[in-house]
């Protein structure tokens, strides 16, 4: 189905309307943006982070009640972990009213291997898309590919600033998707009609290697950073020296599989379907996070 419905509905007509929005992971990538886009409609909206202003922990059960009291519809960014809990999450938003659910999961869930034996039959995004289909409530599924924003505000950010990017992703390409693409979609299935069971497969409109991003970031800022392949080997032990447990870095340097093997290369038809737009190009994405300040 090709979704171009870009009306939100009137806060006073029935329907499908939402009258509150929780988003989970208010403050992070996709949260905020996707707060930023509701409160500009004029939805109520709770960000909700153990630091917000609607206090929320998902490894404190006693906090997701407050959260969703009066709450019509969720944004639900998971804790990568298993087993998840999300689904305790869903049987609980279910019970609490909440009517409408709109899930954060990952590109290549349904693919086996796809990140690598750790996340062998999808891990934790699995268990969650399972409970949000079989809830009753109305559900949408959002599977994005890598976020551009690593580049701006995540795993990359500090080797773009050093000069120098060591991945273990060889030649391999990403179709990046952009954060502020994501949160369009996830404000579009929260608040208009015509999304209900659909799984959008989110990426970004070409695929590119990680020099070639770099080489975007140079070209509209300035700053040139290498990219400097490396070994999955060498790559964890980068990250253990700096702190992280060997199990987080290996976790990691899986996660960097589908880049390496160009599996993120496809681009998908996601944004398209949801908006009625392509998504945003990687330089649209350049020039915003450089006004920003982000490489300053």
């Amino acid at each position: 189905m090709t979704q171009t419905n870009t009306t939100h509905k009137d806060p006073t007509s029935t329907g499908n309307t939402v009258n509150t929005v929780l988003v989970i992971g208010g403050s992070g990538k996709t949260g905020r943006r996707t707060v930023a886009r509701l409160r500009e409609l004029g939805v109520e909206t709770r960000a909700a982070s153990r630091s917000g202003d609607t206090p929320f922990d998902w490894a404190d059960r006693t906090t997701w009640q407050a959260a969703l009291d009066g709450v019509d519809a969720v944004y639900i960014v998971p804790l990568d972990t298993s087993p998840s809990p999300t689904p305790a999450f869903v049987r609980q938003a279910v019970a609490s009213g909440v009517r409408r659910l709109v899930l954060l999961s990952a590109r290549g869930v349904d693919v086996p291997g796809y990140f690598g034996s750790s996340y062998e039959g999808g891990g934790p995004h699995t268990e969650g898309e399972a409970a949000v289909r079989s809830s009753g409530a109305a559900w949408t599924i959002l599977r994005p590919g890598w976020f551009a924003q690593n580049f701006s505000e995540g795993a990359f950010l500090d080797g773009v600033r050093a000069g120098e990017l060591a991945l273990p992703t060889g030649d391999g390409t990403a179709a990046f998707v952009d954060a502020d693409d994501i949160a369009a979609v996830a404000v579009a299935a929260l608040t208009e009609d015509g999304h209900d069971g659909e799984v959008y497969e989110l990426s970004g409109p070409r695929a590119l290697g990680i020099a070639d991003v770099l080489d975007e970031i140079a070209k509209a800022t300035g700053v040139r950073a290498a990219y400097v392949p490396v070994e999955e080997s060498v790559f964890r032990a980068a990250l253990v020296a700096q702190g992280l447990p060997e199990e987080e870095a290996a976790l990691w340097a899986e996660a960097m599989k589908p880049i390496r093997t160009s599996q993120e290369a496809p681009v998908t038809d996601g944004v398209r379907r949801a908006l009625g737009r392509p998504p945003r190009d990687i330089t649209d994405f350049v020039r915003d996070a450089s006004e920003a300040g982000a490489w300053s």
